[in-house]
């Protein structure tokens, strides 16, 4: 089964708004993120995304019946687990506007060595920010990087499910898993109950998604936990 298969392929946006007489707006751009993250061997995930940037027919040529693509980039790096380190990392331009957009793709090797957890977005923008590198690739490195941080949980979820002994042999313990999160938002704020209440021995708290989920497959917390090697 294809990735494409996998996942739900609805739009994430709520219906076009309309104007006080209830016609549509006139719609003048779309850009859309993809990342997608994948297991390339026991220890490391490969993170693959892309951004892509559509004109409405007819607004750049008038007789154009189709949506017109002016950016299209795509980013592969590969990051080691525990360490988050980027081992490897390559950019593709497959639209582009100017000849010269290309020649920026060898630098993003830069992205080798990096941790991809703390200190990343900081180190984007000092390595790739305005001219020195392409506006489009830097702002999607950065959609990039949580998706490393999830798939921490990804890896465990898919080892428990591979063996009853895979959550043994992680490196990172579930129990300490949250320290990667610290910061990350004002939830995971090092000041907040939560943080507080995990750094004080608390059992982890099953997330609101896996709940609604729980109650539609008549799941119980109890079978949740026991699923997730906790």
């Amino acid at each position: 089964m294809s990735s494409t298969e996998l996942f739900a392929d609805d739009d994430i946006l709520d219906d076009d708004p309309v104007d006080a007489q209830g016609r549509p707006l006139e719609v003048l751009h779309d850009r859309e993120y993809r990342v997608r993250a994948f297991r390339s061997a026991p220890d490391r995930v490969l993170i693959r995304g892309g951004v892509r940037d559509q004109k409405p027919p007819g607004l750049y040529l008038d007789v154009d019946p189709d949506p017109l693509t002016i950016h299209h980039m795509q980013v592969d790096i590969e990051v080691a687990y525990p360490s988050m380190k980027i081992v490897a990392a390559q950019v593709h331009m497959e639209t582009h506007p100017n000849i010269e957009c290309t020649r920026i793709e060898p630098h993003y090797e830069k992205l080798v060595g990096l941790s991809i957890a703390r200190g990343f977005t900081h180190q984007v923008r000092e390595l790739f920010g305005g001219p020195r590198a392409c506006t489009h690739t830097t702002a999607l490195l950065q959609a990039m990087a949580p998706v490393a941080i999830q798939s921490m949980w990804s890896l465990r979820a898919s080892d428990v499910q591979r063996s009853d002994s895979a959550a043994e042999r992680m490196p990172t313990k579930r129990s300490d898993m949250w320290k990667m999160n610290l910061n990350s938002c004002h939830v995971w704020a090092e000041d907040s109950d939560v943080v507080a209440r995990y750094a004080a021995g608390g059992t982890f708290e099953v997330p609101v998604f896996a709940q609604e989920r729980m109650l539609e497959l008549g799941i119980s917390e109890e079978d949740w936990t026991r699923r997730m090697g906790s």
